[in-house]
């Protein structure tokens, strides 16, 4: 049997990022940078040089699935795909709640990336976890042994720390996110990434043991994200 060719566009505050899955092997990432400003023949341009580059054709594609953010780029992307793929893209959301592996609350509300965190997760494991996404925002998302949802705890991104610690004061300068050598910073530089990295791996911490105290049992932990790599090894 010839396995299904799909394509997921996950549409961040930050990124947009792709994945084209055949069956159930990723075989290709993309990720470019997100711009509202961009118009649907851009984004057509610009997904269709990726792909040729990558060497998938886009007429392999069998499905594409979106889960969208950024409101303003949701019907712009889904008319990329439906120009380019010549398929009608599936658009997360609380229409499709009502059939996925776990139960969503706060329909209205909740970001689409963050049941999709969930549901990969939840799939992955096969009981209660704690998904970790270090994005635009930090977001730590419970679900149940059973696929509920329980709860989620949202806070600014590394990356939206450090950029806002920069934006708003006279005299510290936008660092590169990366462990320093010690707590201890010797200089600005590092006195900023000690407090954000190390200060963030701390608030994580916390975080995952107070919800673990909630949830009342040992859940696993699956990390995500594009700034997961800074944290995690730590």
């Amino acid at each position: 049997m010839i396995p299904i060719m799909l394509m997921t566009i996950d549409v961040g505050n930050t990124n947009i990022v792709g994945g084209v899955f055949e069956g159930e092997r990723l075989r290709e990432t993309l990720r470019i940078q997100t711009v509202t400003k961009k118009t649907e023949d851009e984004y057509v341009t610009v997904f269709r040089a990726i792909l040729a580059e990558r060497g998938i054709d886009p007429g392999s594609i069998d499905r594409v699935v979106i889960s969208s953010v950024v409101p303003a780029l949701t019907l712009s992307i889904s008319a990329m795909v439906n120009r380019l793929f010549r398929t009608e893209p599936i658009v997360l959301g609380p229409s499709l709640y009502a059939r996925l592996p776990v139960k969503v609350i706060a329909q209205d509300e909740i970001g689409t990336d963050l049941v999709a965190d969930a549901v990969a997760a939840y799939g992955k494991v096969g009981g209660a976890c704690i998904v970790v996404d270090f994005g635009t925002a930090l977001t730590c998302t419970c679900v149940s042994g059973a696929g509920e949802i329980l709860g989620v705890s949202i806070a600014p991104g590394l990356g939206t720390a450090v950029g806002a610690l920069s934006r708003d004061t006279a005299q510290l300068p936008n660092v590169p996110l990366a462990p320093p050598p010690s707590v201890l910073g010797q200089n600005t530089v590092q006195a900023i990434q000690s407090g954000v990295v190390y200060g963030y791996t701390g608030l994580v911490e916390y975080l995952i043991r107070r919800m673990m105290r909630e949830l009342g049992v040992d859940a696993k932990v699956v990390a995500t994200g594009g700034l997961c790599r800074v944290v995690a090894p730590l």
